[in-house]
């Protein structure tokens, strides 16, 4: 996946996540889960960011 995707797949868990928790708190099991989502997608897009700096850095050298 690429880091566009990645940050759209974020935006939509995380509009996603906004709306269940104004229907109901933000302890609801859904908002929950979609929050773990969330979280692991954030996770993936700073690994791949991260390894991609890394790879910049050594094709400068």
């Amino acid at each position: 996946m690429s880091t566009e995707q990645i940050l759209d797949h974020i935006e939509q868990c995380r509009q996603k996540m906004m709306f269940l928790a104004s229907r109901s708190s933000m302890v609801d099991n859904e908002v929950i889960e979609v929050s773990s989502k969330l979280d692991s997608l954030i996770i993936q897009y700073i690994h791949l960011t991260k390894n991609k700096d890394l790879m910049d850095r050594r094709a400068l050298k």
